[in-house]
């Protein structure tokens, strides 16, 4: 992609943002608008445009790249959970799991997504879905763990098989691997229905942004953690990506949603198993804030 297209698609997604955080303060879209808007994003837009990504001709190029990004973000996520432990092993316990837990979870699917079907297009957005299958059976599993016991199997099932995005990604596996027909009718509601997905996660970002005060920003344990989530996690991505042979577009891929901001669900949890849910929504927002900078810088590198 060449450096104006991705300038202009950074900062379209820039300024859809900063449209859904001004709608969220002067409550054109409220708390119970929120929801609905984060329900119709994970149930609706984003399965659809992962169904999308998937509907192009399987290779063996292609095949063999989708392996090496499951297994390099299998490595990934390993790296950032010893980074975490590493790097966060003086803080005390309540924030080291927060901190623990956000440098392996991150915001690459409300976030990422749209920023890599935007920056590298439908292929981009199927190496995305491929990248987040591992990440999400980690984040309702291992990832639950840092706040409290061992999920139960029927619990794990719950959070991770019937996610919809994880069902779009096997549904388009399905229609990658076998000849199967899609109705005009069914693909045309599900190519429109996609083609909203950018712009509503986007909207969405806003306005979680919107509802956090400016004075929770600053705090040196939040730089400090943005730094490692957005500087150091995607640079092992990178090393990694070159040392497996994985280039192009699957690397762009890899390294930008390596450096994601802290998932949202850090806050969640924080604040429901008791440790400190303020540092937690520093690290969300300071980190996002943050990504909006360092993301266009990692594109810019790999371009």
């Amino acid at each position: 992609m060449s450096f104006s297209g991705m300038y202009n698609t950074q900062g379209m997604l820039f300024l859809v943002m900063l449209l859904g955080l001004l709608l969220r303060k002067i409550h054109i879209i409220t708390n119970e608008g929120e929801k609905v808007l984060t329900d119709l994003v994970l149930f609706v837009t984003l399965p659809c445009s992962i169904l999308k990504s998937f509907q192009i001709e399987l290779t063996e190029e292609l095949l063999e790249t989708c392996g090496k990004i499951f297994l390099i973000t299998i490595l990934i996520l390993l790296i950032s959970f010893l980074a975490g432990k590493a790097a966060f092993c003086f803080l005390p316990v309540p924030e080291r799991r927060i901190m623990e837990y956000a440098s392996v979870v991150s915001n690459a699917g409300i976030l990422g997504n749209p920023v890599a079907e935007g920056i590298f297009g439908s292929l981009g957005l199927m190496y995305a879905s491929v990248y987040a299958v591992p990440v999400r059976l980690y984040m309702w599993s291992f990832g639950l763990m840092c706040f409290t016991k061992v999920p139960d199997g029927k619990a794990f099932f719950k959070k991770t098989c019937t996610h919809p995005c994880i069902i779009a990604a096997v549904l388009g596996l399905v229609l990658l691997f076998f000849p199967i027909k899609i109705p005009e009718m069914l693909s045309m509601t599900i190519r429109n229905a996609a083609g909203a997905n950018t712009f509503l996660s986007m909207v969405l970002v806003g306005t979680i942004l919107a509802s956090v005060p400016l004075s929770s920003i600053g705090d040196k344990k939040a730089f400090y953690y943005s730094a490692v989530r957005l500087l150091l996690l995607p640079l092992f991505a990178l090393l990694l990506c070159r040392a497996a042979g994985c280039g192009g577009t699957a690397q762009g891929v890899i390294v930008t949603l390596t450096g994601m901001p802290a998932g949202s669900t850090t806050a969640v949890l924080a604040e429901k198993y008791g440790c400190d849910a303020v540092l937690a929504t520093k690290c969300v927002v300071l980190s996002t804030v943050f990504s909006m900078i360092t993301i266009p810088l990692w594109c810019l590198l790999l371009a």
